[in-house]
């Protein structure tokens, strides 16, 4: 049988690097725009409206009420157990209300009109710190409409991070949840440009009057007084060109202030055509995409207007409230929306598998065997090309219908995602298909042709892809059988570079256009990538081996015991270590397995047999991972506390802030 191979190479190989690839739908030429005439952003909304005139283009939910309940917790301080009182909040949601793509359009422009006549013009930018929702995309094509750049932050970056792009940018609007205006309360004296301030949802009064007061601010309103200024005063467009500047999107800062990539109309475009390019012919009638991951990423924003481009339903959703978790009296938005195509961070992805397994464990023994029976069946059946309907429809059935019943692919990106959560996935719910990428720019993703584990497909048709030599870190071109080396990406999509940071730019972009990645690649058999670790998670051990950090952590965190994990090793030590979040139920399960009676959660996190027992289940699940000796943790500290963004110890995509986390921990990982 010949292998079916999805990416060429397009030149000859040079000493250090590997020849230059190029997926196979674009060999020739890179493509820029996914139709003719659609170079901007704006005009991707355009050609939606035009194509599919009166569908649903936008769904949205309005919270109804909240609900507060108090739980009372004991905690252990200094050795004495103190009862503490905690408030738990929920919400009570409305169903979905739909805009259709011409509705979509015509709300932009009107917010365009409103931004004209509070002064905006095409040498302003607008700052957005908002949740992603409706508002949030109907605000960014409001300023398309007027050739107005947007620069993009987390809602969770904090008053230093914002104040930073703020000022960095010079912007003179900003766009906010209304919770967080107290946020700018702290900092407002400190953005002399800041003039005009355009909040979503419910506000303050207080806080209001106190921004209003501040000399600089001219102007503050919600998204419906905008829109109805919009009304009162509507205006023309005036659109933006391929090559003006469409967004400013702030990194999460994982290491100091947020960096600012400089992000063209054209670039994002191109991102926009090179998946257009590859997906397309996927999408079927009725198909809808739920959308609750930040707007500020670049994967986020990109997929919406890729989702746009081809005339899928949007449904926002939000992360507090996707299950039923966090709501009353209603379903969560992945039951309510249900949706055929969902994206997730590997996060998202490893949480619902493990909702799911929890789930099935609670049926007892004999089911949990027919289930992970049923998994095996399916995955046999699979690879001899035969019908496996029959188990979708009578094991299956329950855990699709916990997405809604109706999803059809999920796409995982942001960070590497274990194999087992993806086989695992793949089989009972829908085939989970990967992206690679950074905000610098988008490379690849799976498509279902190309489906195999670990690996994130053949390049997109926008990017032109090669691996150079990591000789400190034996990653070669040369080596067989598959060559490996750091990511180089260039085509028209590639940053134009990192705003007010020539030193940067220089550094990550060559003269020629390349835009070195610092992931270290590998291409598979089949012309696609496989991404090993980023290169500064590449850690060489007192042996001269080096292990990479990341891949380890996909690994580690399948296990249904493990809520988040932090490898760390030291180039004085000969193996690694790890610091992990439990999760509690799981356990406390093995704590009662292993006659272990503590009922205090901090004390069983430091009780040495617990460190032991979970140690062991880990140091399986690697072996049986297949991972090295060097790459199997050799201690383990468990902590009691979730990491969160809040904490600063996650970046706003659920990412490791690792320095954070090694300096909390510091004292234990000395000790281990």
């Amino acid at each position: 049988m010949v292998q079916k191979v999805f990416s060429i190479e397009v030149t000859s190989a040079q000493p250090g690097e590997t020849s230059v690839r190029r997926g196979i739908l674009s060999p020739k030429e890179l493509v820029k725009s996914p139709a003719e005439g659609v170079n901007t952003l704006f005009d991707i909304l355009e050609y939606a409206a035009a194509t599919y005139g009166d569908r649903p283009a936008f769904g949205r939910r309005h919270l109804e009420k909240t609900f507060e309940e108090e739980k009372e917790i004991a905690r252990t301080v200094n050795g004495e157990e103190k009862r503490e009182k905690k408030t738990w909040t929920y919400f009570q949601l409305s169903k979905y209300e739909y805009f259709s793509f011409k509705e979509g359009l015509a709300t932009a422009k009107t917010v365009g009109a409103g931004l004209k006549h509070l002064g905006l013009t095409s040498n302003d930018k607008t700052q957005f710190f908002a949740s992603t929702s409706f508002e949030w995309m109907m605000m960014a094509h409001g300023c398309f409409s007027q050739a107005i750049t947007i620069a993009t932050a987390y809602d969770t970056l904090g008053a230093e991070g914002l104040k930073h792009a703020i000022n960095e940018v010079n912007a003179s609007a900003i766009f906010i949840n209304g919770d967080q205006l107290h946020i700018m309360q702290k900092i407002i004296s400190d953005c002399p440009t800041l003039r005009v301030i355009v909040y979503r949802e419910k506000s303050n009064e207080d806080q209001l009057n106190m921004l209003q007061q501040q000399p600089q601010v001219q102007r503050i309103l919600s998204f419906d007084e905008l829109l109805t200024l919009g009304k009162e005063h509507p205006a023309p467009t005036n659109k933006a060109c391929s090559e003006d500047l469409a967004c400013i999107m702030y990194t999460s800062g994982s290491t100091g202030n947020p960096k600012g990539v400089m992000l063209t109309h054209g670039n994002l475009v191109a991102d926009v055509a090179g998946a257009v390019h590859k997906l397309q012919h996927l999408v079927v009638a009725n198909d809808s995409l739920l959308t609750y991951l930040p707007l500020a990423h670049v994967f986020e924003f990109v997929v919406e207007h890729v989702a746009l481009f081809v005339g899928l339903t949007l449904g926002y959703g939000s992360i507090r409230t996707l299950t039923e978790a966090s709501v009353r009296n209603c379903k969560g938005d992945i039951q309510e929306f249900a949706p055929s195509i969902m994206i997730g961070v590997p996060q998202v992805w490893e949480t619902i598998r493990k909702t799911i397994l929890a789930k099935v464990a609670q049926r007892g023994p004999r089911v949990e065997a027919i289930f992970h029976g049923a998994v095996e069946l399916k995955a046999y059946l699979e690879s001899y090309g035969l019908p496996t309907g029959f188990l979708d429809r009578v094991v299956f059935k329950e855990v699709k219908k916990q997405l809604g019943g109706r999803l059809r692919y999920g796409i995982s990106g942001g960070s590497p995602l274990s194999t087992e959560t993806q086989r695992f996935l793949t089989m009972t719910l829908a085939p989970i298909v990967a992206g690679y990428g950074m905000t610098e720019c988008l490379c690849s993703v799976m498509t279902p042709e190309q489906f195999e584990l670990g690996q994130v497909g053949a390049p997109l048709s926008c990017v032109e892809v090669k691996l150079v030599d990591v000789p400190e870190a034996g990653y070669f071109a040369t080596n067989k059988p598959h060559p490996q080396g750091e990511v180089w990406m260039r085509g028209p999509s590639i940053t134009k570079g990192y705003y007010k940071r020539d030193d940067l730019t220089k550094e990550t972009i060559t003269e020629d256009g390349w835009l070195q990645t610092g992931d270290i690649g590998m291409w598979s058999d089949k012309g696609t990538l496989v991404i090993i670790d980023r290169k500064k998670n590449l850690v060489k051990l007192s042996n001269g081996e080096y292990i990479a950090l990341e891949k380890m952590e996909s690994v580690y965190k399948s296990s249904l015991l493990v809520e988040n994990i932090c490898v760390y090793a030291d180039s004085l030590y000969p193996k690694p270590v790890a610091l992990v979040v439990p999760i509690e139920s799981q356990l406390r399960t093995l704590a009662a397995q292993h006659q272990v009676t503590i009922d205090d959660w901090q004390e069983l996190c430091k009780h040495d047999k617990m460190r032991k027992v979970v140690l062991q289940v880990l140091q399986e699940q690697a072996q049986s991972a297949g991972l090295k000796g060097t790459e199997i943790i050799s201690n383990v500290w468990l902590c009691d506390e979730l990491w969160t963004t809040e904490m600063d110890l996650l970046t706003p995509a659920q990412k490791l802030k690792r320095h954070a986390i090694c300096k909390k921990y510091s004292k234990e990982l000395k000790a281990m």
